[in-house]
Formats: C-alpha cells, sequence, structure tokens
C-alpha cells in the first residue's frame, strides 16, 4: 500500500491539521472544516487518522551499536526532577560531544527516541528529556500527549532542559562541548537556549518559533535554522529574527526547504519529506562535528 505524502492532501487539509496539532484549532473543529474537503470514500476522520503519526524506527532501540537508557537528574529550578533518554555509542571513542535532543509539543515520542539513536549512531552523546515527565511522561497517545502538554509551566520546562544542558556539559566521557537541535516546540526551545546559555557550542532549530529580537544580543552559538516553505506559520517570525541576527554580527545558517510542510523531518506522518529531511540531518551532523569537536 502506497505511503500518503503530503500531496495527497489538499492545501488546506493540511493547514487545518497544523492548526489542530498546535492547539489553535479542537478535534472537533478539525473535523468539521476538514469534511469539505474529503472526496470519494474518505471522511474527515479518515483524513485526520492518515495524518497521524504511524511510529517505525529507523534504529532500534537494542542496535548494537549503541547503548540507551532512562537517567534522571535533579533539576531544582525546574519540575525538581529531570528524566530523559540517554544515548551513546557502545564503542568506546574517548570524550565525545553532547547533543541535547528536544521533542515536539507531544513529550518524549517514539520519534524523538529514535532521533536520539540516529544522533548516537554520528559518535555523539545524545539525551532526550522528557518535559512530561512531571505528569506522567509521554502517554502513549499523541492526542493525550497533546493535552498534557497544555498544562505545563514554561517557565518551569525551559528550567528543565537548562538543566538537561548543564548536565551534558560534565557527563563522564564528554568533551565538554554541547549543541542542541529541537524540532516544533524544540526548535524554539533550541532558539530559546542559545539566549539563555551563553556556554552553549551550537544550536540548531527545526522550524521552531524565532527567539525574541531583544534577547538576540545574548547569543554565542552559531545557529542553523530549517524552515519548511509551506510554513507560513513560522516563516512569518523569521524576517525579525534574521534582522535582529546581522545587526547584532551573530553567526547562523538558514535553509528554506522548496515545497515542503512544518514537520517534515518527522518520517512518522504524511508531511514528511524525505529528500529535504536527508539533506538538512546531513547539514545537522556536519554543523555539530565541526562546532563541537
Amino acid at each position: 500500500m502506497k505511503r500518503a505524502t503530503a500531496s495527497d492532501f489538499a492545501p488546506e487539509v493540511l493547514e487545518l491539521f497544523d492548526q489542530y496539532v498546535h492547539g489553535a484549532l479542537s478535534r472537533r473543529d478539525f473535523l468539521s472544516s476538514a469534511g469539505r474537503y474529503a472526496v470519494g470514500a474518505a471522511t474527515a476522520a479518515s483524513l485526520l487518522a492518515a495524518l497521524s503519526p504511524a511510529f517505525a524506527a529507523q534504529v532500534a532501540p537494542d542496535d548494537a551499536r549503541i547503548v540507551a537508557r532512562y537517567v534522571e537528574y535533579p533539576s531544582p529550578r525546574g519540575y525538581g526532577t529531570l528524566r530523559g533518554y540517554l544515548v551513546q555509542p557502545a564503542k568506546d571513542g574517548g570524550k565525545l560531544p553532547a547533543v541535547l535532543v528536544v521533542h515536539e509539543n507531544r513529550g518524549l515520542n517514539p520519534h524523538i527516541e529514535d532521533i536520539a539513536r540516529r544522533v548516537a549512531l554520528e559518535g555523539m552523546t545524545a539525551f532526550a528529556p522528557d518535559a512530561l515527565f512531571t505528569l506522567g511522561g509521554y502517554p502513549g497517545d499523541e492526542d493525550k500527549a497533546r493535552a498534557l502538554f497544555g498544562k505545563l509551566d514554561q517557565t518551569k520546562s525551559r528550567a528543565d532542559f537548562v538543566a538537561a544542558a548543564a548536565v551534558l556539559k560534565t557527563l563522564p566521557g564528554a568533551n565538554g562541548k554541547v549543541g542542541v537541535v529541537g524540532f516544533c516546540y524544540g526548535g524554539g526551545m533550541a532558539n530559546y537556549l542559545a539566549t539563555a546559555l551563553p556556554e552553549l557550542d551550537a544550536a540548531v532549530a527545526f522550524y521552531g518559533g524565532q527567539a525574541p529580537a531583544d534577547r538576540v544580543a545574548a547569543i554565542n552559538a552559531p545557529l542553523m535554522i530549517h524552515d519548511a516553505e509551506n510554513d507560513a506559520r513560522i516563516r512569518a517570525g523569521w524576517p525579525a529574527y534574521e534582522a535582529a541576527l546581522k545587526a547584532a554580527g551573530k553567526r547562523y545558517q538558514y535553509f528554506l526547504y522548496a515545497k515542503t510542510e512544518h514537520g517534515f523531518n518527522n518520517d512518522t506522518t504524511p508531511r514528511y519529506d524525505e529528500p529535504a529531511a536527508r539533506l538538512a540531518w546531513r547539514r545537522t551532523m556536519a554543523f555539530f562535528k565541526t562546532e563541537l569537536a
């Protein structure tokens, strides 16, 4: 059976789905609005089902090339205890750089765990915290996860990710260099951490909200930004952010991927664009290997 892609859906349906997954539209309102674009045997419910994630790992959790485990650390300024998925190469490669992997607005789901494993296969330590840990962790259901996410105190959640970066700076076997990569919510977190952590060594944001222009002067880390051409919501904030970066003389690289949708790196949904995702990944890993060496 052919896997659905973004081109199988009306642009209006993709826009409605983006509003739905980011909390601007309820499930009921999505179904009501999307129904007008359903044709043939399709229904609004089937459109939503087709657009929803179907997890399939690229790197198995028990892959012999990595060592993966769940760990907990104190986060006194956040929710008290930070829990996440720590993945390292199985082969001793000396002191390694570390990458903080920040999830989307559903917590530490199987897709983000898979991303962390992919980072480890590139010869780096990866740590993917779960912002939902304080609420019981990722619940195994994307809709329930989004609902839980809305209950988080983002001041405490940001403090948890700051604590996570600090852990990686002094992690045994680490070389002291720390980068962050985030997706959607995590992309916004990557931009935030660049302003909050002068010691951060590199930040990569995939289609994430930009930091306020008045915080750009605090950025020390070089940035890499990946945006989707059809992501009007995120792209709207880029001109002001870029102007602030240029005015402050900050190092950044910006890549816009033609004919792609928000979430193009997420290979569990039809919005995935394989050529763009592979190119963005190669660029990101090369960036980290240069900046975190």
